[in-house]
Order: C-alpha cells, then sequence, then structure tokens
C-alpha cells in the first residue's frame, strides 16, 4: 500500500489543522493506521492509531482531547484533526500502516509509511 500524507502547515498556537492520508490499494479497511510525528533532534513518537473498521482508536497523551483520528474506509483515508494546537506540536507528521486490527504504538508493528507533511504552529 501507499500512503500520501498532506494537510500540513503553518497556523498560530490554538488554531486546528486537518491531516489527510490517502491510500492506494483494494485493501485499505485491512490495516490498522497510524499517525506519528518527529520534531527536530528528537525520536518519532507515536500520535493517534485506528483499527480497520474505526470503532476503536488511541491517543498519546499528549495529544488526547486536542487531536482525533478518524477513516473513510470507502474513501482510502484516515483524517487527523488536531485542535487547540500548541508550539510544541510543530514536527513532521507520517501515516504509517499496519497489517494488524489493533490501535498498535510501536514504530515495529507498522509496514508502510506516507512520506509526511510538516505541522508547524506559531507561539
Amino acid at each position: 500500500v501507499q500512503l500520501q500524507a498532506s494537510g500540513g502547515g503553518l497556523v498560530q498556537a490554538g488554531g486546528s489543522l486537518r491531516l489527510s492520508c490517502a491510500a492506494s490499494g483494494r485493501t485499505f479497511s485491512r490495516y490498522g493506521m497510524g499517525w506519528f510525528r518527529q520534531a527536530p533532534r528528537k525520536e518519532r513518537e507515536f500520535v493517534a492509531a485506528i483499527n480497520w473498521s474505526g470503532d476503536r482508536t488511541r491517543e498519546a497523551p499528549s495529544v488526547k482531547g486536542r487531536f482525533t483520528i478518524s477513516r473513510d474506509n470507502a474513501k482510502n483515508t484516515v483524517y487527523l484533526q488536531m485542535n487547540n494546537l500548541k508550539p510544541e506540536d510543530t514536527a513532521v507528521y507520517y501515516c504509517a500502516a499496519s497489517p494488524f486490527d489493533s490501535v498498535s504504538v510501536p514504530n515495529s508493528q507498522y509496514a508502510y509509511w506516507g512520506q509526511g507533511t510538516q505541522v508547524t504552529v506559531s507561539s
């Protein structure tokens, strides 16, 4: 599966962005999907995940209550709605696909990765 992330940009603190990740292939509904981010000089970290059907989600404590992951299997797309953005959310955001029907956290659970989209939050 190939993944294409989009929707990043520059936003002021307190603002919102919605990231999208479009997937190729006919088996999108058989992949758990995740969002990760990597800030300069930091390791890539888990942000949110969603299972095959979309009825289970998991968010990192740092974004819980502000970010929401969702998916539309008919459109082969996963979304990350980001509200009340903070400067510390600045990073390159990556979407990833896992063959497991779960809300996986470790990077190693994901077999496919998109190219990343830059999110910059100004104070």
